[in-house]
């Protein structure tokens, strides 16, 4: 994006200021994002120039509108919104490669939604956090955490103001192994409460995670 913003921007040193961030293999349905522009343009006009020169990849924007100059994508975002997307069937993958995690052996999905309301409140997801977090603490809330059939997909959807590097991947790992019949909800609980990142059995791929949308101020 800084790379289009600049060819028609000419001139500028763009920085683009996203309100949340992926792994390499995560997708992005409602990413949010601001850039500081000098060039006197209208909003539809800096939207059509983004996508003409995003053409070759795949991202697209959708909208554009002028923000105050007190506004930022990452500190105006007061909750971030992910969905993990499961496709539970006994069939190998076709075009759902790299758009979702493949997992052959039925799933409990109630197993797994109980098991999940351990992990939602103010708790400290050291279990769920990759060794290299750069977050100042361990220690988020998170608002909800649900699983639902949608399907023959499992949807793991989860809000909170912000996350742990992999705090989904890891949650979503754990909650397989639940619907799996291989951990309990003591299990998920003695992993939360052991504050040890060596307690983590399965971190699910990159792959069936989605930033979804961001509530912003």
């Amino acid at each position: 994006m800084e790379e289009a913003f600049s060819k028609f921007a000419i001139g500028e040193e763009p920085t683009v200021h996203g309100s949340g961030r992926t792994d390499t293999g995560v997708h992005a349905l409602g990413q949010v994002a601001h850039v500081d522009i000098a060039r006197d343009m209208t909003a539809d006009s800096v939207m059509g120039a983004f996508n003409y020169h995003l053409r070759a990849h795949p991202i697209t924007v959708l909208a554009v509108e002028a923000v105050d100059n007190d506004f930022h994508a990452r500190f105006s975002a007061v909750k971030r919104h992910y969905v993990y997307r499961i496709l539970n069937r006994r069939t190998p993958l076709t075009f759902q490669e790299g758009l979702v995690w493949g997992v052959k052996p039925a799933l409990n999905v109630a197993a797994m939604h109980e098991a999940a309301q351990l992990l939602v409140g103010k708790h400290d997801f050291t279990t769920f956090r990759h060794v290299h977090c750069q977050a100042e603490s361990p220690i988020k809330t998170m608002d909800y955490l649900s699983v639902d059939q949608v399907g023959d997909e499992i949807h793991v959807t989860a809000g909170a103001r912000s996350f742990l590097h992999h705090q989904i991947r890891s949650i979503t790992g754990t909650l397989m192994l639940v619907g799996a019949g291989k951990w309990t909800k003591a299990d998920v609980a003695g992993a939360l409460a052991a504050k040890d990142r060596a307690r983590l059995k399965l971190n699910a791929p990159p792959d069936g995670l989605y930033f979804k949308k961001v509530d912003l101020e």
